[in-house]
């Protein structure tokens, strides 16, 4: 979910759900022993509870930026072992690791030990074409002796080479009851499953069988479910005042507060709000609008007017 998950889509699903756990894009360490720390780890206070991704592979960095993710104020440690991506790979991060327990499980120690966050770890249930149960409980083993309590386990391999990231989403077989096995072999540990859930029904029927259930591109394309979450999953009364229409005003409230204090293009935090009309008429002429760069210079109320009228139009 890089470039996808920053902190204004994280404020926008915020405004959706007050109780789904909500994670950062993967922030390299890198990027934080050397780089623009605020730019990377600076969130919003409204988005809590929030867990800081983190991808490396070196035990010290990750204690590092471990302790700035605490001192920035996340709520959890993630680490991604992953994703599958060749530029994750020559980093030496990502789904790769799990070639490595050992290793795994030192970074996993290096950031326990100087933190008093949870540190979770994010994988696969394997990678390249070895589809051995064996391979992946050994790896949630070893790592989870080293204090590591909580898994978020991406039902497919991942192939390492001949497959791009999205092929990698889309070509190996999800295979659920590698996770739920994982579950019943572990049951002290916190298991959650990710891949391929597009419904409530399908949330609800892992659910049965595992402790979480992680969305990412569903909840990203079609982001009106989460509005739902908090009532099905969660034990919340229905909010009978939250509509799409309530949601988008607060959004362009939003982005009229990042423009002024931060001088933020409204349409680079409109993109991740696009999908909230799918399916209902005039999606696509609302879409245009907010999308449409030629109207950068309007303030976001007047975006919205624009947006609404074309609602109207094509109605």
């Amino acid at each position: 979910m890089m470039d996808w998950t920053d902190r204004h889509c994280r404020y926008f699903h915020r405004l959706l759900s007050r109780h789904a756990l909500l994670y950062t894009e993967m922030v390299t360490t890198g990027a934080l022993v050397h780089g623009d720390v605020p730019r990377h780890l600076d969130f919003n206070a409204e988005e809590h509870p929030v867990a800081l991704q983190l991808g490396g592979s070196d035990a010290g960095e990750l204690a590092h930026s471990a302790k700035l993710g605490q001192q920035w104020g996340y709520g959890e440690i993630n680490l991604n072992c992953g994703c599958p991506s060749e530029r994750v790979q020559r980093g030496s991060f990502g789904a790769c690791l799990m070639a490595e327990p050992a290793l795994v499980a030192d970074c996993v120690k290096a950031m326990v030990d100087v933190v008093d966050l949870p540190v979770t770890v994010k994988h696969r249930i394997g990678i390249d074409k070895d589809e051995s149960y064996g391979f992946v409980r050994d790896f949630v083993g070893t790592v989870a002796e080293a204090g590591c309590e909580t898994f978020i386990v991406h039902a497919r391999n991942a192939w390492l080479k001949g497959l791009s990231p999205k092929e990698n989403r889309e070509v190996p077989p999800l295979r659920y009851e590698l996770v739920h096995r994982l579950k019943q072999e572990f049951p002290r540990l916190a298991i959650s499953v990710n891949g391929g859930i597009t419904t409530s029904a399908q949330v609800g029927e892992q659910l049965a069988a595992v402790d979480g259930v992680m969305l990412g591109r569903e909840a990203y394309h079609n982001p009106w479910w989460l509005a739902s979450w908090d009532s099905a999953f969660f034990g919340a009364p229905v909010d009978e005042g939250k509509t799409r229409e309530s949601v988008e005003l607060q959004m362009t409230e939003y982005m009229a507060r990042e423009a002024d204090q931060h001088g933020t293009s409204w349409s680079h935090i409109a993109r991740h709000m696009l999908g909230l009309r799918n399916g209902l008429p005039g999606a696509r002429r609302w879409r245009q609008v907010w999308s449409d760069h030629k109207l950068k210079g309007l303030h976001p109320r007047d975006v919205m007017a624009l947006a609404h009228d074309a609602v109207a139009k094509a109605a």
